[in-house]
């Protein structure tokens, strides 16, 4: 039986929090790390009825995609209804992990489910996002040298790779340097030139952790000028948010009924001619007023979010661009069932299910 520590891990792994908003809270949220785990519901939103069938039902975990404290807080008390929420789930002893955004952005997450839904082709990020910068630090040391420049680098943080530790590479070669009547080489002589047999070192290194890299070489090496060089890398591509993606021509009133009849949803809100044909769709779930500048850039004819507000229609008018929002829920409840999906997946023993007395707030009269 897995514990909620294994299944955040696995939700980490699938849904890597580097993925998220700079704005978001996600992962583990509540809960004790060790505790066994055989009963798991999944939801959009923690509310008092999604609270309520995982007490009642029994469950040790909850995933819910939008988090439960998305700020710090204060106090939790029975005052506050979506407080006295957790106060119950944490006296039940049931954990929470929400990948929110995370999750959105992932491969296969909640974006990508949406563009599949559509039956998008090339899909790929709407906003691209760079990975972490790294650059390459290379020292030259004598042989004397290389165990303990090497052990320092990695002891300073330089040489990860993936899950990979202390990577590097050695070149023999040979160095040369002619020493002023001011220094004292550690070896030959001043006043010639030198012809020194050297190993070139190099190994990555994160930008944030170049200083202290360097200043680790100085201690370790024994030249009184150590020769280095670090050169910045070109980060790699990191995916990033939302989705853009081709379809064959179709009416925009056509790509709504088809929405709506995958979705599972109530009616489906349509800036734009419905006679439109559209070709290029952008994909951002939830709230994605804030994306309609990237569909543009994007040649999108059309961008697929949850909601929008009044002033984004407007917006969306002006620069030609079409709009489709089958609600926020709507938008977002695919990723929850996924998610059910892939962790009954993962562990058989566990009985996973997806809310079932979950429902949008939102009605159609």
């Amino acid at each position: 039986m897995p514990t909620v520590a294994e299944i955040a891990a696995f939700l980490d792994d699938i849904a890597p929090p580097a993925l998220a908003a700079d704005w978001d809270n996600v992962g583990l949220l509540l809960g004790r790390r060790g505790q066994a785990v055989d009963r798991v519901l999944t939801c959009l939103t923690v509310t008092p009825d999604s609270a309520a069938e995982a007490v009642d039902a029994g469950a040790q975990l909850i995933v819910s995609h939008h988090p439960i404290l998305f700020r710090g807080a204060k106090r939790l008390t029975d005052a506050v209804a979506a407080e006295e929420t957790v106060l119950r789930l944490a006296a039940a002893g049931v954990a929470v992990h929400s990948p929110h955004t995370a999750w959105d952005n992932a491969p296969g997450g909640v974006n990508d489910l949406l563009a599949a839904r559509l039956g998008l082709r090339d899909v790929a990020p709407l906003r691209r996002r760079d990975g972490p910068r790294q650059c390459k630090v290379v020292v030259f040391v004598p042989d004397r040298d290389l165990a303990a420049v090497s052990d320092a680098l990695f002891a300073a943080g330089a040489g990860h790779i993936g899950q990979y530790a202390e990577c590097s590479f050695r070149l023999a070669g040979t160095g040369t340097f002619f020493g002023s009547d001011a220094t004292n080489p550690t070896v030959g002589r001043k006043g010639r030139r030198e012809d020194v047999a050297e190993w070139r070192l190099e190994t990555v290194c994160p930008e944030g952790k170049v200083d202290a890299v360097v200043r680790a070489v100085r201690r370790a090496h024994s030249y009184e000028e150590p020769a280095y060089d670090v050169y910045p890398l070109r980060p790699p591509a990191g995916g990033g948010e939302g989705r853009v993606g081709d379809l064959e021509p179709t009416p925009l009133g056509e790509l709504a009924r088809r929405l709506r009849e995958r979705l599972g949803c109530g009616p489906v809100q349509v800036v734009g001619d419905a006679g439109r044909l559209v070709r290029r769709v952008a994909v951002a779930c939830g709230a994605g007023g804030e994306f309609l500048g990237d569909a543009v850039r994007a040649g999108a004819d059309l961008l697929l979010t949850g909601e929008a507000r009044f002033h984004d229609y407007l917006d969306a008018q002006a620069r030609g661009l079409a709009l489709l929002l089958p609600g926020h829920y709507a938008s977002e409840r695919l990723g929850a069932e996924e998610l059910a999906v892939r962790l009954g997946t993962r562990w058989a023993e566990l009985t996973v299910w997806p809310s079932r007395r979950e429902a949008d707030p939102a009605a159609w009269l």
